[in-house]
């Protein structure tokens, strides 16, 4: 999952989402914190709506299998949570993207 902001991201607020989002992966089916892998990117040049002077975010959840709508739009409303209450980013300025193959690399192979 990555999280790209343009707003700073504090050691202890990157440990807070980092745990909060090892537990919402959760929501989609047979996903779980232990293949969870998150990249941050804070003060990322961004703007929205034709403005860079608000707090945005993208967030892009990458899946191995996909995973059911309604467990995705919990997924998206956890997030755009956590995005306002760590970030301080509304969740009217959060886009959530999933992209989900069944192509995935790991320890030298595809699953």
């Amino acid at each position: 999952m990555q999280w790209k902001t343009n707003v700073s991201i504090t050691s202890v607020q990157e440990e807070t989402l980092r745990a909060a989002l090892g537990e919402a992966i959760s929501l989609l089916p047979g996903k779980s914190e232990s293949w969870l892998m998150l990249t941050f990117e804070p003060e990322t040049r961004m703007a929205f709506r034709g403005r860079a002077d608000e707090p945005v975010a993208f967030i892009a959840v990458d899946l191995y299998g996909g995973a059911p709508d309604a467990a995705c739009d919990k997924l998206t409303a956890r997030l755009c949570a956590l995005a306002e209450s760590v970030l301080g980013v509304a969740p009217d300025h959060v886009y959530v993207r999933y992209l989900a193959t069944d192509q995935w690399g790991w320890n030298g192979a595809n699953f």
